[in-house]
């Protein structure tokens, strides 16, 4: 007996629930599945095919559309390396800073500074250089002592490639061959 009560209640707050239900649709009749169309049989000519095909439009999206789209690659500038010419700087340039005849118009000192710290104060230095339009300044990074020696001196190549530093730098150098605790960067200057 209790078991029918407890059933006829449920039933009837299903029926209270059921019935504000409205159907999204109601008008729109159930639609039969088309069959898919029968493909017609056309004689095959042999057709000339372009060596070189036209270019997709932009509203064809297809895959077979993507992959016939050149590729658009932004040129990369050319890794920086340490005593490596860049291209496009000349030969007398190269040669003053190689051989340590530039004029230095800056010093920055990262001795005894820990990584992040050395860091940041070279990202501060390379923008007033670009700011005040410096020419050549010299980084002093250490060689290093200790079971992580050098750490600032192996992550300088990588902080230069940065994007936000790279365009500012044309070359980078040791000014002394003896010496590897200090480079001597050649910065773009704006044109006075």
């Amino acid at each position: 007996m209790a078991k029918r009560v407890l059933k006829e209640e449920e039933e009837s707050l299903w029926r209270m629930v059921v019935r504000d239900i409205v159907p999204l649709h109601p008008s729109r009749p159930k639609s039969k599945p088309v069959p898919p169309p029968t493909p017609k049989v056309e004689a095959v000519k042999p057709a000339r095919v372009p060596l070189v095909s036209p270019p997709p439009s932009e509203q064809d999206l297809s895959f077979r559309a993507l992959l016939a789209r050149p590729v658009l690659r932004r040129p990369r500038p050319q890794d920086l390396r340490v005593g490596v010419r860049s291209p496009g700087l000349d030969d007398t340039s190269w040669k003053r800073l190689s051989r340590g005849e530039l004029k230095v118009d800056a010093k920055l000192d990262l001795h005894g500074y820990i990584v992040q710290d050395a860091f940041e104060r070279l990202l501060d230095f390379m923008h007033r250089a670009k700011a005040r339009n410096w020419r050549c300044v010299e980084v002093v990074t250490g060689l290093g002592s200790g079971a992580t020696s050098g750490l600032i001196r192996r992550e300088l190549p990588l902080w230069l490639q940065r994007a936000d530093i790279r365009p500012m730098v044309l070359a980078v150098v040791h000014p002394h061959a003896a010496n590897h605790g200090s480079v001597r960067i050649l910065l773009r200057t704006k044109r006075r």
